[in-house]
């Protein structure tokens, strides 16, 4: 089968994007040129590999397969650039991460510190949600990720680096604002505003509160913090959000946090990648540098915490 690198750029970007429009913006082509390094390849494969049902377009059986190894094809293609510029003592690099929405309150802020150290490493962000944080990893898309809890099923190397304290907000004027130390069983008579039930927070909030049998009133769900914090300033409930997502509402006295026991929830942010994964030299560098500015060490949760583990530490 005759191909180029070209087309299996072009295959890439199509197949990601599920759009010969979109595909054709991102490459910076036409798209009679994106449809024409398809149909070659196409011919090449003597197989279709997209099919179109209305105005939308889908990968065949065969050009899901051929996905599975262009994705892999690009990425040794790449490791083998880095390991390169290693051998020839080359200090520039690329590093491609991605951030859960709620760390990147603090992720920019640490990326500034990073690049103002090494700034002839040129970086790629993509700040998500959790589901497409773990198809990433799933699929060895980015070279670090950073987010909460990571999960268990999945061949993981997750290294947590700093704390990351869930707490209840609330409008200062709220009935429970100068109370101290509420016993959780009172929070049943309060409505929370919530985010959405694929995010970390939620399964982090919904495991603390099920092994204390109680059950939250949740009026509202929203798919952001910031429209939590918003509701939650607009008086329509509590809210339950990682203490870096309202440094600057606390601090402007917009919203407080509730004294309210047990509570913080504690856990911890982690930097994350497939194991056996060979790290290039400038991912190496800032996973080194933010390990460099851990504040935990595993295993410091109490009982009243969420659990922390390790999958697959070095």
């Amino acid at each position: 089968m005759h191909l180029t690198l070209r087309q299996l750029k072009v295959f890439k970007t199509v197949a990601h994007c599920l759009s010969f429009t979109r595909a054709a913006r991102e490459l910076h082509l036409t798209q009679p040129a994106v449809s024409m390094q398809i149909k070659q390849l196409e011919n090449s494969a003597g197989l279709p590999l997209f099919e179109q049902l209305g105005k939308k377009i889908y990968l065949t059986t065969a050009g899901t397969e051929l996905f599975h190894y262009v994705r892999n094809i690009f990425q040794q293609l790449d490791e083998m650039e880095q390991v390169l510029e290693q051998l020839r003592g080359v200090q520039s690099g690329r590093l491609d991460i991605s951030v859960a929405t709620t760390a990147n309150y603090f992720a920019t802020r640490l990326l500034a510190k990073f690049n103002s150290c090494h700034s002839n490493i040129t970086i790629k962000l993509d700040v998500t949600n959790r589901r497409t944080l773990l198809q990433q990893l799933e699929q060895n898309e980015k070279d670090l990720v950073i987010m909460g809890r990571p999960p268990e099923q999945m061949d993981l190397v997750a290294e947590p680096f700093m704390d990351n304290p869930l707490v209840i907000i609330a409008t200062p004027d709220h009935p429970l604002s100068d109370l101290k130390n509420i016993p959780l069983q009172q929070l049943q008579n309060e409505t929370f505003v919530v985010r959405e039930q694929a995010s970390g927070t939620r399964s982090a909030m919904e495991r603390f509160f099920s092994a204390r049998d109680i059950t939250l009133n949740t009026g509202m769900e929203m798919t952001s913090n910031e429209a939590i914090k918003q509701a939650v300033e607009a008086g329509l409930g509590l809210g339950i959000v990682s203490i870096h997502t309202v440094e600057r509402e606390l601090e402007a006295k917009h919203l407080i946090t509730l004294s309210i026991e047990e509570f913080p929830i504690l856990r911890h942010w982690y930097v994350v990648h497939r194991q056996g994964k060979r790290l290039s030299p400038a991912a190496q560098t800032f996973r080194e540098f933010i390990l460099q500015q851990a504040n935990i060490s595993p295993g410091n949760s109490t009982d009243t915490q969420e659990t922390s583990f390790p999958i697959g530490h070095e």
